[in-house]
């Protein structure tokens, strides 16, 4: 299933004092290094992602990070990660629109909780407020990476 046709859960957006090439190269990193590890990949074992190890560039279409797929890549204005396990199946969109001098990154959310084991997993994760945590984070940490980066000379 395709990101656009799964059912929107919610958008998170910040500014960024830097260019969105700048951003860009904050985002993949961030997002290479938030989904890395072997906590990382235990976890998506037991939730039994298709994608349980990192493969490739986070920024590059066809490349996995635990839990995600790179569906589509088009620097520096969008990157899709794309998942599914056993309770879920969900899209992450990541955009880089021009703010002025700098920029703004939009995180945006799509999924679906089929069954009555998917409304559980959807109440714990979305319910609890920790999908909204680990998205803001994710967000001011590109936000921090690229204002550092792009105040070097």
């Amino acid at each position: 299933m395709a990101s656009t046709e799964l059912p929107f859960v919610d958008e998170h957006s910040i500014a960024i004092d830097a260019a969105a090439d700048v951003a860009w190269s904050a985002l993949v990193l961030v997002v290479s290094g938030a989904f890395a590890g072997r906590r990382t990949e235990r976890v998506a074992g037991l939730l039994g992602c298709e994608q349980r190890a990192a493969t490739g560039v986070a920024g590059e279409v066809g490349s996995t990070i635990p839990g995600f797929r790179v569906a589509d890549a088009r620097a520096p204005e969008v990157l899709v990660l794309e998942g599914r396990h056993r309770y879920s199946t969900y899209a992450l969109t990541l955009r880089i629109d021009c703010d002025g001098d700098g920029s703004r990154l939009r995180a945006e959310t799509r999924a679906e909780f089929p069954g009555w084991t998917g409304r559980a997993y959807r109440t714990v994760v979305i319910g609890s407020r920790g999908h909204v945590v680990v998205v803001r984070r994710l967000l001011r940490s590109v936000k921090h990476r690229a204002e550092r980066s792009g105040a070097e000379p």
